[in-house]
């Protein structure tokens, strides 16, 4: 059954965070060494968690729906009184298509099989033919699995305009399979440590990571005791062999004596061979005892390890799982930061090209006055020098003159005289 139509729109328009177990609500037990990892909060105080665990619940809502349309399509005969005729069809004809998917795939699956059983006969070309059969044949699955997608979005949609039909298809949740039941398992789980991590806040985190650093601390000074305590049960047990050895030395020396005076006094041979495994016994159990003591206590220091470590690997892997969720929300965070630079950069680059033709219309407009400037200077500065030839011209002409009339007048003085 196709499950890619959770992007549609709720069945319900009030979805309750309360419906599904919550995996991270905090538990009313006694107070234990594990009550740093507990998030201080259990309600969501800001409406983006609110919303982020609303997707998620109807995500999960929508799950639990469409896993049971195969267990109501089987059931022929109350499907149509329980969901109404529209949702009945629709329902049949996804059930008919996830069908023809099913045949059509374990058909392929059967001829790959066989193919793998012919591999020596891999360069025949009815080998390949079949091979390129089973292609061409996987390649036409497309169309029917997106048959399938519309139709199951089609039936949350029906749906979606009937919640009683919704409601009492959720009842049938004893026809939803294994498979479903996990996946949905899993989802739920989800959303527990999803809960869990908006309820955290910083400071709690940083607790979290000083307990796990305490405890791993702790882990490792047990491991050197268990080192230490595995040292010295070596120790213990060599220095047994030693003394069994030497003991067994002493009996062999004690058996060769007892032979040697074997003859003086067999009495005396059989009391102090009595005596000497006696003894050896003694030393045996005593021996037995304290190895028997040493593994309890190496016992009680593996059990206490193995809950340490049980617990800090637990510990461990709930910490990996915030620490992915806050890495993908800090990437959420700048991903939206990177948008709003990028409408910040385009808004700078349109004034700056507003600015940069303004400028250029400016520096037209300059170029265009200080030509103007120029042929007004290059005027004025003809117009003066037409001027001063003028004036030099006319002072030139009234000199001419007043010699002219200078001349004139010593001519007369002369005719005067001769006259």
């Amino acid at each position: 059954m196709a499950l890619d139509s959770l992007a549609l729109a709720p069945l319900y328009k009030g979805p309750d965070s309360n419906g599904i177990r919550l995996m991270a609500e905090p538990s009313k037990k006694p107070a234990s060494p594990l009550k740093s990892l507990v998030p201080s909060k259990s309600k969501l105080t800001t409406i983006e968690t609110k919303r982020i665990v609303s997707v998620l619940d109807e995500t999960i809502r929508k799950v639990e729906v469409v896993s049971l349309l195969s267990s109501a399509a089987s059931n022929n005969e109350g499907l149509q009184g329980m969901l109404g005729e529209d949702i009945t069809k629709a329902v049949r004809e996804n059930e008919d298509l996830c069908q023809q998917l099913l045949d059509k795939v374990n058909y392929l699956q059967d001829e790959e099989m066989r193919l793998q059983e012919e591999e020596e006969f891999e360069d025949e070309g009815w080998f390949r033919g079949r091979l390129l059969s089973i292609q061409q044949q996987k390649s036409q699955l497309l169309p029917l699995r997106q048959q399938i997608k519309e139709s199951t979005k089609n039936i949350l949609r029906l749906l979606l305009n009937n919640p009683q039909a919704a409601r009492l298809l959720q009842m049938q949740s004893l026809g939803r399979s294994a498979e479903a039941q996990s996946f949905i398992d899993s989802l739920i789980e989800l959303r527990g440590f999803l809960f869990e991590r908006l309820l955290t806040s910083p400071m709690e985190a940083r607790d979290k990571a000083h307990f796990i650093q305490d405890v791993t601390r702790q882990n490792k000074r047990n491991q050197e005791v268990i080192d230490a305590l595995e040292s010295e049960l070596a120790e213990s047990l060599k220095n047994r062999d030693a003394e069994v050895q030497k003991e067994n030395s002493v009996i062999q020396e004690l058996k060769n004596h007892l032979h040697q005076v074997l003859r003086f006094s067999e009495n005396s041979h059989l009391r102090t061979k009595h005596e000497a495994d006696k003894q050896q016994k003694a030393d045996f159990r005593a021996s037995q005892a304290r190895v028997a003591k040493t593994r309890q206590e190496i016992q009680q220091l593996r059990s206490q390890f193995h809950n340490l470590l049980m617990e800090n690997r637990e510990a461990e892997q709930a910490l990996r799982k915030d620490e992915y969720e806050e890495l993908d929300v800090i990437h959420k965070e700048e991903q939206a930061q990177l948008e709003q630079l990028k409408y910040r950069h385009n808004a700078l680059v349109e004034e700056f090209s507003q600015i940069r033709a303004e400028q250029e219309i400016n520096s037209k407009k300059n170029l265009e006055a200080e030509q103007e400037m120029l042929r007004m200077v290059r005027a004025a500065t003809l117009i003066q020098a037409v001027w001063k030839g003028y004036l030099v011209r006319s002072m030139l002409r009234s000199k001419k003159r007043k010699r002219g009339k200078g001349k004139a007048k010593v001519k007369k003085g002369k005719a005067k005289g001769k006259r």
